[in-house]
């Protein structure tokens, strides 16, 4: 490619608030408290950030959350970005904060997100949102198709065409929870079995309760510099190597395919600048709103033939000590959803695999890994691989 950021750009430092209920905080109160940690874990100041990034947020009424933001912590930055694409808003801000150093906009940029909307509102309210989510106003909102319905959409046809159990879905589920059970921050840390889920609640059919990722408080921040500046710092770098966003349509009615997403394209786009395949990775983190969503990107991302995964993520396969370990620290399923932060927590956990200081869950001679987010209705895809 051209215009390639392999390896120009590494993050430095990452954050991470306690997740949960945390109805003493605010959302401006966990930004903070996850960029102070970020900055901490860097060595840096925010006099040494002249950029900042992050998503506008369900529950804050700000708008352009990053300029908000930048006041209130008394910084004047040069790049100010806010954008609301749900699932995949942590993948972007990277790339474009990776584009704004190695283009010579900024030096050193963080890159943020919080949210309490476990703590700040109520089941009414969170019904409203999962309700209207990324619906049409005219043809799917009027007519009911939830969230959840939409993901259930998804997941019926993977059955109908492949074969695919439910038994299969709640394998994510069980094996996301075993690694939650590790991380002493998880949101859910009881273990779980696969007649646990398929006897939970039915909350839109095929997906029961658990098969669906939570509602948390909880915030996020990464540090990202270039590879130069990184040399000097006081982390272990964790170099951008490849990256690459698609969007093939906004509302589920219009997409193309409800089994193939356009993690097709950002899947290959972002290993053919990394210079690697699918079988070179050592970890995975993964967009798991839902058991469904995990089995799309396993295929669509190239680790299994299309109509595979379900016979794929049994027997293992996706757990610590396995083929390919994934959402180590349990994902949105069991670590924590906390409103549109939710690439957030995949990508620091990533950060960590790479350092090699996620104890407890460390994967042995990890050195490459690969995040993906989804944002919308399957809508909006973000692919990043990241190496030591």
């Amino acid at each position: 490619m051209q215009h390639s950021l392999k390896g120009k750009c590494a993050i430095v430092g990452v954050g991470e608030t306690l997740v949960g209920r945390l109805p003493d905080k605010s959302a401006r109160d966990l930004h903070v408290d996850a960029i102070r940690l970020a900055l901490e874990d860097a060595g840096l100041t925010l006099k040494d950030v002249d950029g900042i990034m992050t998503p506008d947020l369900r529950v804050d009424p700000y708008w352009c959350k990053a300029s908000v933001l930048a006041e209130y912590l008394g910084m004047e930055p040069s790049v100010v970005l806010s954008w609301p694409w749900g699932g995949m808003m942590g993948h972007s801000a990277i790339l474009f904060a990776a584009a704004a150093i190695s283009s010579g906009l900024c030096n050193t940029v963080v890159v943020a997100s919080a949210d309490n909307q476990l703590s700040s509102q109520g089941k009414l309210r969170q019904k409203v949102s999962m309700e209207r989510g990324g619906a049409h106003p005219d043809f799917e909102w009027p007519y009911g198709p939830n969230i959840p319905a939409v993901y259930a959409l998804s997941a019926q046809r993977h059955m109908f065409e492949y074969g695919t159990t439910s038994e299969q879905l709640a394998e994510v589920a069980v094996t996301f929870r075993n690694h939650a059970m590790r991380h002493p921050k998880a949101q859910k840390r009881t273990p779980i079995t696969i007649q646990d889920v398929l006897a939970s609640r039915m909350i839109a059919s095929p997906l029961h309760l658990l098969d669906c990722s939570l509602v948390s408080d909880g915030g996020w921040a990464l540090v990202i510099t270039s590879a130069e500046a990184a040399k000097s710092m006081k982390q272990k770098p964790v170099y951008i190597l490849g990256g690459a966003e698609a969007h093939d349509h906004t509302h589920i009615t219009y997409a193309p395919n409800l089994t193939r997403t356009a993690a097709v394209q950002t899947g290959k786009m972002a290993l053919q600048m990394a210079g690697i395949k699918p079988k070179d990775m050592n970890v995975l983190g993964l967009y798991d709103s839902f058991t469904i969503t995990v089995l799309i990107q396993l295929e669509d991302l190239g680790f299994c033939e299309k109509g595979e995964a379900g016979h794929f993520v049994q027997g293992g396969r996706l757990g610590i000590g396995g083929e390919l370990p994934t959402n180590t620290h349990g994902g949105l399923l069991s670590f924590a959803h906390a409103g549109r932060t939710v690439g957030f927590p995949h990508i620091v956990e990533m950060v960590l695999q790479l350092r090699g200081q996620a104890n407890g869950r460390q994967v042995p001679n990890a050195k490459l890994g690969l995040v993906h987010g989804v944002g919308g209705m399957y809508a909006v895809h973000c692919t990043i691989i990241f190496g030591t």
